[in-house]
């Protein structure tokens, strides 16, 4: 079975650079869960009126964005803030999608099951994040056999 991925960007401004990139690939910055936006309204407003309604700190805004094909085909470009530069972590890294349309405990099963497959063709297990709805859905990182760090998500 085949995986799509999603391609990760530490960034110290992830709406800019995702805003950036967006335009640079004919990409959408997407609206917030359960939302649509009206025409010609800003997805940086849609998200920041989102976040204050779900008691998310204003300071944690910038956090993290995205950029979508509008077409769906190709992959969904994210960006999460993180304080460092480039120094040794590598500032793109790919989520691996394992487990599509799963919830709770049944996609943290799945993600675990993929981790053990993984870790047999030389792998290795990092850590572990639990799902914190609404914000995540919970993923384990990893690295390659070369110790490039990549999600299962």
């Amino acid at each position: 079975m085949s995986r799509t991925i999603q391609v990760t960007f530490d960034a110290h401004d992830p709406q800019a650079l995702s805003r950036f990139w967006a335009e640079a690939m004919g990409y959408v910055n997407p609206p917030p869960p359960g939302r649509e936006l009206e025409p010609g309204q800003d997805p940086f407003d849609a998200w920041h009126a989102f976040l204050a309604e779900v008691g998310v700190p204003e300071s944690e805004w910038n956090s993290a964005s995205a950029a979508e094909d509008p077409d769906g085909e190709g992959p969904r470009l994210f960006f999460q803030r993180v304080p460092e530069g480039k120094t040794a972590k590598n500032r793109v890294h790919l989520d691996l999608r394992a487990a599509p349309g799963l919830q709770g405990e049944e996609r943290m099963s799945a993600l675990e099951a993929e981790c053990e497959r993984l870790v047999a063709l030389g792998a290795t297990r990092v850590e572990r994040h639990e799902p914190a709805p609404p914000m995540t859905a919970g993923h384990l990182v990893m690295t390659d056999p070369e110790g490039n760090e990549f999600c299962l998500d």
